[in-house]
């Protein structure tokens, strides 16, 4: 074996395995698929919650379904509900 031989079995050894994008974009997509999934199947505690909060809002304030609004929003993994309400002049 020469020189220029034993160098190119070195950087071969340190070479990364060429990998077809069509295999990685297949990983990367069974990724989101799996994550999406995971997420459908937790149970939404928020529209309860919502709707709880409204019949206990009304129990005590004559106040119209119209002057409540409710924002639900997600990011990063939490939610946040928004719960705006224009009470009436007393």
């Amino acid at each position: 074996m020469n020189i220029q031989q034993g160098i190119t079995r070195v950087l071969h050894y340190f070479q990364r395995p060429v990998r077809k994008s069509s295999s990685i974009a297949r990983e990367r997509l069974q990724i989101i698929i799996a994550h999406e999934r995971r997420e459908q199947d937790r149970p939404d505690y928020l529209a309860l919650l919502q709707k709880e909060l409204l019949d206990v809002i009304a129990k005590y304030v004559a106040v119209d379904r119209e002057d409540i609004k409710i924002d639900l929003e997600r990011k990063e993994g939490c939610s946040i509900l928004e719960l705006n309400i224009t009470l009436p002049d007393v």
